[in-house]
């Protein structure tokens, strides 16, 4: 079975592993989920990642975080698609919950979050939406 839409696949295994309380999470190893386990590393959505070696293929094991009994992540949105692509300029940037939530975007610098794309100036493709 071959995927069209890798991004999309992790998120949903990131949603559904926070909706029943698991530990962790495996996710397909790419460049781009990387960069973005980073981002929600460092926005504090995940406890923790890294990159293994399972069957003869690398993934990306994601610790994710709790806060007592609720995790971090509420709700993680794939926001442009293969079919529908998303682009932005740097002053109409979404905000995902009004602010307390993440947008990540892909910029011509990388995957960065709409926070460091504002202070940057530039705009580009919203990858997705976290809170």
């Amino acid at each position: 079975m071959s995927r069209t839409d890798l991004i999309a696949d992790c998120f949903t295994v990131i949603r559904n592993a926070a909706r029943s309380k698991k530990e962790d999470a495996y996710i397909p190893y790419s460049g781009p989920m990387l960069a973005i386990c980073d981002i929600l590393k460092r926005e504090g959505y995940l406890e923790n990642y890294k990159e293994v070696d399972l069957e003869k293929k690398k993934k990306i094991r994601v610790y994710l975080k709790y806060l007592g009994k609720k995790s971090s992540i509420i709700q993680i949105k794939r926001v442009s698609r293969p079919g529908r692509r998303v682009y932005v300029g740097s002053s109409s940037i979404p905000s995902a919950l009004d602010g307390y939530g993440l947008t990540i975007l892909s910029t011509s610098t990388g995957i960065i979050s709409g926070r460091q794309a504002r202070e940057k100036g530039i705009g580009g493709e919203v990858i997705g939406m976290v809170w």
